[in-house]
Protein backbone atom coordinates (compact mmCIF):
# COMPACT_ATOMS: atom_id res chain seq x y z
CA UNK A 1 0.00 0.00 0.00
CA UNK A 2 1.20 3.05 -0.86
CA UNK A 3 -0.33 6.87 0.36
CA UNK A 4 0.58 8.91 -2.24
CA UNK A 5 0.48 13.06 -2.61
CA UNK A 6 -3.01 14.32 -4.11
CA UNK A 7 -4.32 17.81 -4.35
CA UNK A 8 -6.56 17.82 -1.11
CA UNK A 9 -6.17 16.50 2.35
CA UNK A 10 -6.77 13.01 1.84
CA UNK A 11 -3.64 11.14 0.41
CA UNK A 12 -3.82 8.81 -2.79
CA UNK A 13 -3.79 5.19 -2.64
CA UNK A 14 -1.93 2.64 -4.73
CA UNK A 15 -2.04 -0.72 -4.12
CA UNK A 16 1.31 -3.25 -5.28
CA UNK A 17 1.24 -6.67 -6.45
CA UNK A 18 2.71 -9.58 -4.43
CA UNK A 19 2.75 -13.08 -5.30
CA UNK A 20 2.90 -15.02 -8.08
CA UNK A 21 0.31 -13.52 -11.49
CA UNK A 22 -1.10 -16.32 -13.31
CA UNK A 23 -2.67 -16.26 -16.74
CA UNK A 24 -4.75 -19.49 -16.40
CA UNK A 25 -6.51 -20.24 -20.05
CA UNK A 26 -9.55 -23.00 -20.27
CA UNK A 27 -8.10 -25.23 -22.88
CA UNK A 28 -10.72 -28.33 -22.76
CA UNK A 29 -14.20 -29.24 -21.69
CA UNK A 30 -16.40 -31.93 -20.81
CA UNK A 31 -19.86 -31.95 -20.17
CA UNK A 32 -21.49 -34.07 -18.00
CA UNK A 33 -24.58 -36.56 -18.90
CA UNK A 34 -28.04 -34.23 -18.73
CA UNK A 35 -28.70 -36.30 -15.53
CA UNK A 36 -25.84 -35.45 -13.51
CA UNK A 37 -26.16 -32.35 -14.83
CA UNK A 38 -29.82 -31.29 -13.78
CA UNK A 39 -28.79 -33.40 -10.82
CA UNK A 40 -25.99 -30.64 -10.07
CA UNK A 41 -28.16 -28.01 -10.97
CA UNK A 42 -30.85 -28.82 -8.54
CA UNK A 43 -31.77 -26.86 -5.28
CA UNK A 44 -33.25 -28.61 -2.05
CA UNK A 45 -36.55 -26.97 -1.44
CA UNK A 46 -37.06 -24.72 1.50
CA UNK A 47 -37.70 -26.99 4.22
CA UNK A 48 -41.71 -25.87 6.07
CA UNK A 49 -41.39 -23.93 8.81
CA UNK A 50 -43.28 -26.00 11.64
CA UNK A 51 -46.87 -24.76 12.35
CA UNK A 52 -47.35 -23.54 15.61
CA UNK A 53 -50.35 -24.70 17.50
CA UNK A 54 -52.72 -22.65 19.36
CA UNK A 55 -50.71 -19.20 18.98
CA UNK A 56 -52.30 -16.32 17.38
CA UNK A 57 -51.12 -12.81 16.64
CA UNK A 58 -54.31 -9.54 17.11
CA UNK A 59 -53.68 -6.77 14.78
CA UNK A 60 -51.01 -5.01 16.90
CA UNK A 61 -48.46 -7.81 16.71
CA UNK A 62 -49.50 -9.11 20.49
CA UNK A 63 -48.79 -13.33 20.55
CA UNK A 64 -52.02 -14.84 22.15
CA UNK A 65 -51.46 -18.89 23.18
CA UNK A 66 -53.55 -21.59 24.80
CA UNK A 67 -52.53 -23.69 27.63
CA UNK A 68 -53.46 -27.00 28.49
CA UNK A 69 -53.43 -27.85 32.13
CA UNK A 70 -54.26 -30.47 33.88
CA UNK A 71 -56.73 -29.62 37.51
CA UNK A 72 -55.02 -28.24 40.10
CA UNK A 73 -56.08 -28.97 43.76
CA UNK A 74 -56.66 -25.57 44.96
CA UNK A 75 -56.38 -26.37 48.81
CA UNK A 76 -53.00 -27.55 48.39
CA UNK A 77 -52.44 -24.41 46.74
CA UNK A 78 -49.61 -21.40 48.66
CA UNK A 79 -51.52 -18.40 48.88
CA UNK A 80 -50.72 -15.55 51.49
CA UNK A 81 -51.41 -15.64 54.66
CA UNK A 82 -52.66 -12.68 56.56
CA UNK A 83 -52.83 -12.24 60.55
CA UNK A 84 -56.44 -10.75 60.20
CA UNK A 85 -57.33 -14.64 59.27
CA UNK A 86 -55.75 -16.14 61.89
CA UNK A 87 -57.94 -18.19 64.01
CA UNK A 88 -57.28 -17.70 68.13
CA UNK A 89 -56.39 -20.71 70.07
CA UNK A 90 -60.27 -20.02 71.76
CA UNK A 91 -61.62 -20.26 67.93
CA UNK A 92 -59.63 -23.67 67.39
CA UNK A 93 -60.83 -25.50 70.49
CA UNK A 94 -64.51 -24.16 70.01
CA UNK A 95 -64.16 -26.19 66.43
CA UNK A 96 -63.03 -29.52 67.96
CA UNK A 97 -65.48 -29.19 71.17
CA UNK A 98 -68.60 -26.94 69.50
CA UNK A 99 -68.54 -24.52 72.32
CA UNK A 100 -69.33 -20.78 71.39
CA UNK A 101 -65.81 -18.99 72.54
CA UNK A 102 -67.30 -15.41 73.36
CA UNK A 103 -69.54 -15.15 76.32
CA UNK A 104 -73.39 -14.32 75.28
CA UNK A 105 -75.09 -12.59 77.76
CA UNK A 106 -77.82 -13.04 79.16
CA UNK A 107 -81.15 -10.83 80.07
Amino acid sequence: VFLKKSGCKIPRIELEDIGPSLDLVMRRTHLASDDLYKLSLKQPKALKPKKKKNISHDVFGTTYGRIHMQKQDLSKLQTRKMKGLKKRPAEKSAEDGGISPKKTKSV
